[in-house]
């Protein structure tokens, strides 16, 4: 047998022998690196359905959508919010301001002059840049106790805790104060303005803790204000034959019904009846802040040489308390407004004066109490 057959019949053919089935060899048209030999399998690509691709497009949509509109939030929210705040801080300054002249003395609350005041005063601020014109106004008394919801008429009898008071409302809106609020971003949620408004109440009330330097140091029995202060009206008790409060004295015992002791000398806090303490307190008043239900010491016999000490033509703030008429602590019930007309010393040893109302206390008060006639600085009650 010869080699090729011993080559065709086993064993391994040697490298790059001749094989039947390559007639060319392994480049020829049938081998292994030919045009008809055998191939790599390849994977056919998959075409990317269109369905797909809409997805793809949505969600991108909805995403910058999505943003877009928390952008819009984020944007206008603040300003609207800012705007807001702008009506509400001109609301109280224009409600403040008409309450300030809403008291002026006797006479009544003067309710006129404070509308015109306050409506006055809204045109000196601004919203977002739009310039403020007019706000809907209304006077009238509040009640401190909550007895009663909202305003009520100036017409009323006002109770002991019903007290004057100017509300005013400043919105933007459709021809009001430049429009409604501008929004920014709010095209995109097809909501181009939003209207805003804000009210407050300011009253002017008697207080209930008076601070330092407030009081004058004698204290006035409440028997005398029920006799010499209309509690209907809360003004002093008018005199027929003059048109003014109805005057009365003070000091020395001075008595108006059985045990009804019109004021005594206090010394406040402390026990003492020294003629320097009580100079002091003439000139200096309360040295510590007084509240209503504090304890002060009533004094009832004070030398003559005090009553050269005391003011003429002023008014001031008692305390007011109820039985005065021995040595001993009581405790404050309200404050009043007196004005001292005269002093008298010697065998006197009293001053005469009368109530008046709607009197601001020079000094910082603060609170709720009984109304006589001293009132703290206007306030904001809503």
């Amino acid at each position: 047998m010869n080699e090729r057959a011993i080559g065709l019949s086993g064993g391994a053919r040697p490298r790059g022998q001749y094989r039947p089935d390559w007639p060319h060899g392994p480049h020829g048209p049938h081998g292994p690196h030919g045009p008809h030999g055998p191939q790599r399998l390849q994977w056919p690509q998959r075409a990317r359905p269109a369905r797909e691709r809409g997805s793809v497009v949505l969600w991108f949509l909805l995403t910058v959508t999505i943003f877009m509109i928390f952008g819009a939030f984020a944007i206008d929210l603040p300003r609207v919010a800012t705007a807001r705040n702008e009506l509400q801080n001109d609301a109280d300054a224009a409600a403040l301001a008409g309450a300030a002249v809403l008291v002026p003395g006797s006479g009544g609350p003067a309710w006129s002059s404070a509308a015109t005041e306050t409506s006055n005063a809204v045109s000196l601020n601004a919203s977002d840049g739009a310039k403020l014109s007019t706000g809907s106004v209304q006077t009238g008394y509040w009640s401190l106790t909550g007895a009663t919801a909202g305003m009520e008429p100036t017409t009323i009898a006002p109770g002991e805790y019903d007290v004057p008071a100017v509300q005013v409302t400043v919105t933007r809106a459709s021809n009001q104060n430049g429009g409604p609020i501008a929004l920014l971003m709010g095209g995109f949620l097809n909501l181009l303005s939003t209207p805003g408004s804000a009210t407050a109440v300011a009253v002017v009330a008697a207080p209930s803790t008076v601070e330092g330097g407030g009081l004058f140091p004698m204290v006035i029995d409440k028997c005398v204000l029920d006799q010499y202060w209309n509690a209907q009206t809360n003004e002093p008790v008018i005199d027929p034959s003059t048109g003014q409060p109805k005057e009365f004295d003070v000091g020395n015992g001075q008595q108006y019904g059985s045990g009804c002791y019109a004021a005594q000398w206090t010394s406040f806090l402390i026990n003492a009846n020294d003629v320097p303490t009580v100079r002091n307190l003439i000139a200096n008043g309360n040295p510590t802040p007084l509240n209503i239900g504090d304890n002060i010491w009533i004094e009832p016999g004070v030398k003559t040489t005090i009553y050269y000490d005391v003011p003429k033509g002023v008014t001031v703030v008692l305390p007011v308390a109820e039985q005065i008429t021995s040595k001993t602590y009581v405790p404050i019930v309200a404050f009043a407004a007196f004005t001292i007309d005269n002093s008298y010393g010697k065998s006197g040893k009293y001053l005469e004066g009368h109530f008046v109302g709607g009197y601001k206390i020079p000094v910082s008060a603060s609170g709720n109490g009984p109304n006589y006639g001293a009132y703290a600085e206007p306030r904001l009650a809503f």
